[in-house]
């Protein structure tokens, strides 16, 4: 499943250093505050002015779901930890984009958290479904168990790649979310195979012979190598306009010592959510209520310059319909003509043999 890809050789020390970059003071800390200037401020594909519209950008911010190192949950596999403080982060950062992917599912990109107002059922199912406990959908009980078999035994820090492939995994038994979760290896989008995931058949009663394809939900993570041991300068641009794609879900991946979820940019920083912080596991009560306010980040966000960024990441999207990848594919084409930056994305046809017959296949590579 790609366990060797380069998306997981980032330059992280052994875990028990490691363990120690837990920030428990963090909610103490004196945050500083989003700085005033006239550059474009992009999150996760919306555009907002610094200087006018520092409230609007605060509560974009607050609405991502927030996940971060807990404490006291049941243990894993019934005997294992029970906190993930030093070596869970980068699994945090695969709930926090696999979240934002089913924010845009089922409450919608647009939607806003305001801390103790009523919520709407969907995101109370939403919560559940990243619960500290073995049952839900994508808790950090499966995450870590699911790991085994990518060759992570449970307490082992991952990579991007190892997270989305784990994430692929886990959506399959998420009856409720009904999204697929493609990740493209080899720095290769494959539209065909894309297509073939993320539609279902289904046949008509009346008219049996006759195939309806139905679109699913389409998370694609796209484990990316942007440089050697630095970010290459070429490719900055380019990553730039990753977060200014209606379709974008961000990007995990990290700097040496942590791994954070960058959800956009302003000037030459990134802008990021840390999990790096230890709280106490949360018990929804009997109705399934969660007490939530821990679960989005109520302080400026982090950031940080985009050349401290290792160069091992996971690129997300989500395309709600066929039309929304479509119009994904159409930006790609667009970036690849673009002669203002260096091309990440190349887009052309591939012709091949297939069923004993010559078909075209549109495939997007990320040349890197």
């Amino acid at each position: 499943m790609g366990r060797d890809n380069a998306g997981d050789h980032l330059t992280f020390p052994d875990k028990s250093e490691y363990s120690t970059l837990t920030y428990d003071t963090l909610r103490f800390v004196e945050f500083e505050d989003f700085p005033e200037t006239s550059e474009p401020v992009w999150i996760l594909g919306k555009e907002y002015n610094a200087l006018t519209e520092k409230d609007e950008i605060l509560s974009d911010v607050t609405s991502r779901l927030w996940f971060t190192y807990r404490k006291n949950f049941p243990p894993i596999g019934g005997t294992g930890p029970t906190s993930d403080t030093g070596w869970g982060c980068m699994l945090r950062c695969g709930q926090m984009i696999l979240g934002e992917a089913l924010v845009c599912r089922h409450l919608g990109r647009d939607w806003r958290w305001a801390k103790g107002q009523k919520q709407r059922d969907e995101y109370i199912s939403l919560l559940n479904a990243f619960i500290d406990k073995k049952d839900s959908y994508y808790s950090i009980h499966q995450i870590a168990q699911m790991g085994v078999g990518e060759g992570k035994p449970i307490g082992q820090w991952y990579g991007p790649n190892t997270v989305a492939q784990v994430l692929k995994k886990l959506a399959v038994f998420d009856t409720w979310s009904k999204v697929v979760v493609h990740v493209a290896m080899d720095n290769t989008v494959v539209i065909e195979e894309i297509s073939e995931c993320s539609c279902v058949a289904t046949w008509s009663c009346a008219m049996a012979e006759e195939e309806t394809a139905l679109w699913r939900p389409l998370v694609l993570l796209i484990p990316l190598r942007l440089g050697l041991s630095d970010i290459n300068d070429a490719y900055i641009e380019t990553l730039k306009q990753c977060f200014m794609l209606p379709q974008s879900l961000g990007v995990i991946g990290g700097k040496p010592n942590s791994a954070h979820y960058f959800i956009g940019y302003v000037g030459e920083e990134l802008i990021y959510l840390d999990p790096h912080t230890t709280q106490p596991a949360v018990e929804p009560s009997e109705d399934s209520q969660v007490p939530d306010e821990t679960y989005h980040c109520q302080h400026p966000p982090c950031r940080m310059h985009i050349c401290e960024l290792d160069p091992s990441i996971a690129a997300g999207f989500f395309c709600r319909t066929e039309d929304e990848f479509d119009d994904w594919c159409m930006r790609i084409r667009r970036v690849c003509l673009s002669l203002s930056v260096a091309l990440i994305f190349v887009y052309y046809y591939l012709i091949k043999a297939l069923l004993c017959y010559w078909k075209i296949t549109k495939i997007i590579v990320l040349v890197l």
